[in-house]
């Protein structure tokens, strides 16, 4: 099953709108990691190059750490340990370390919005937009966009800059952000920042 989303050109205003990387962690990532997943790799530039850009318009940046405690009894049964809080699997990967002024969300399931102030940080911001990166897409992303578009948040989804396990859960995410959801789809070069009037 392969979906072709149809791709566009976003220009998105600068104060309204938000970047959050979701758990671009050593455990995902790295390959020394837990539960690492090889593709997710190959979004590590293009959600470098949102990054830079995000910081260079002030765009504000929110990170998401999937965070869990020694004797998880929920997640651990179905994927094992992983990032456990304080371990180095648990921590940002070096190539897209936060800086102190951006947010981290330390989350306890796939959804960034379940039990985390993430949505009244998003109110108190004035954000309207999100821009949705990271990993796994047919897991943590899908339900913070599900999350997201619940709450009527405008998401912005770049595709080359989600990965999941397989290209089957890939293709599945698109579909359900497309068909369920009705995100826009971009690429990383595509995205320009505006500033409002």
């Amino acid at each position: 099953m392969e979906i072709e989303p149809c791709i566009v050109n976003i220009d998105i205003p600068t104060p309204s709108s938000a970047l959050i990387i979701i758990d671009m962690q050593n455990d995902f990532v790295h390959p020394d990691g837990k539960l690492f997943s090889p593709n997710a790799k190959k979004i590590i530039q293009p959600i470098k190059l949102l990054l830079e850009k995000a910081r260079k318009s002030n765009i504000r940046v929110i990170y998401t750490q999937d965070t869990h405690f020694k004797d998880d009894p929920v997640e651990f049964p179905i994927w094992g340990e992983h990032v456990v809080k304080g371990s180095w699997g648990w921590q940002i990967i070096d190539e897209l370390k936060h800086l102190n002024t951006e947010i981290i969300i330390e989350k306890l399931r796939y959804d960034a919005f379940f039990g985390t102030p993430l949505e009244h940080i998003l109110n108190i911001y004035g954000i309207e937009n999100i821009i949705v990166t990271g990993t796994v897409a047919n897991i943590c992303v899908l339900h913070t966009v599900s999350s997201a578009r619940l709450r009527n948040y405008n998401v912005i989804v770049p595709v080359d800059a989600i990965s999941a396990l397989t290209e089957f859960d890939y293709s599945l995410s698109i579909r359900q952000m497309d068909f369920l959801y009705k995100v826009k789809f971009t690429k990383a070069e595509l995205i320009r920042f505006q500033e409002t009037q």
